[in-house]
């Protein structure tokens, strides 16, 4: 069985007291779980606090990642953050193509940058989180699968994957990010099982070890009946990453999934 990851994307929050709080509080939650070996746990602060927050998760089983990078190694690339640096900083994961940055933040992210990116990461041992999902027209329009398709296959030109270890992907259905709404469970599976029957396509038996993460207004009333799905291994948090009963409320209920 997948291990299930549960990653909070912290986004432009916090700063450096809040965000110390905030691991000590998840930490404390997990400790009354007792989920340390059975569910995965992971936080992505803005760039300027991967250090001070790599300093906060010592002794705790909880891992740390990055939002974004660039992906050249060095060179005159203003305001940007290689692999490599991120490396170096103690994380190991690193969320690639967010929603945001594919749609509203100005950087308009499109597939090859996106791919560059994925690539970078795996050069230098990161773990990339890669986000793939349809907006609200194109769901509309029925193209959801054809836009995952696309998506994971642009994504993945050129990247060796040969564990579990080496990809995490992320469904964002684009319609539910930070809009209060949610895919239903089976919705979800659909987009999962779609996405893990191409990686098969894609990567072969290393399908059945990457681990695919639901994102879209996910809070500890809904994750429960997502995360039961067959082909959901956890989530990928934004606002109720933010709080620690919250965020511990959700990583209470992947632990459902493997009890």
């Amino acid at each position: 069985m997948r291990c299930p990851l549960v990653a909070g994307n912290w986004k432009m929050n916090l700063d450096r007291t809040r965000g110390s709080q905030l691991v000590a509080g998840i930490r404390a939650g997990l400790d009354s779980l007792g989920v340390c070996e059975r569910v995965e746990v992971l936080v992505c602060p803005p760039a300027v606090y991967l250090y001070p927050i790599a300093e906060a998760l010592k002794g705790t089983p909880i891992r740390l990642g990055a939002q974004d990078l660039y992906h050249e190694p060095n060179g005159a690339f203003t305001g940007e953050i290689s692999a490599a640096m991120i490396a170096e900083t103690g994380a190991r994961y690193v969320i690639i193509g967010h929603s945001e940055r594919r749609h509203t933040i100005g950087h308009l992210e499109d597939d090859r940058a996106i791919n560059l990116k994925v690539r970078a990461a795996r050069a230098a041992k990161l773990t990339p989180i890669l986000c793939v999902g349809e907006t609200l027209p194109e769901r509309s329009a029925g193209l959801t699968l054809d836009v995952l398709t696309f998506q994971i296959t642009a994504g993945l030109v050129g990247v060796s994957v040969v564990t579990g270890a080496d990809l995490v992907v992320a469904y964002e259905p684009v319609w539910a990010i930070g809009t209060g709404q949610n895919a239903t469970p089976q919705q979800a599976q659909e987009a999962h099982g779609h996405l893990r029957s191409r990686l098969h396509e894609l990567v072969g038996p290393a399908a059945d070890e990457v681990r695919i993460l639901y994102g879209g207004s996910v809070k500890p009333d809904n994750a429960e009946a997502v995360m039961r799905q067959p082909d959901v291994d956890g989530g990928l948090i934004g606002g109720a990453s933010l709080k620690a009963d919250a965020f511990v409320g959700i990583v209470q209920a992947a632990l459902a999934k493997v009890v």
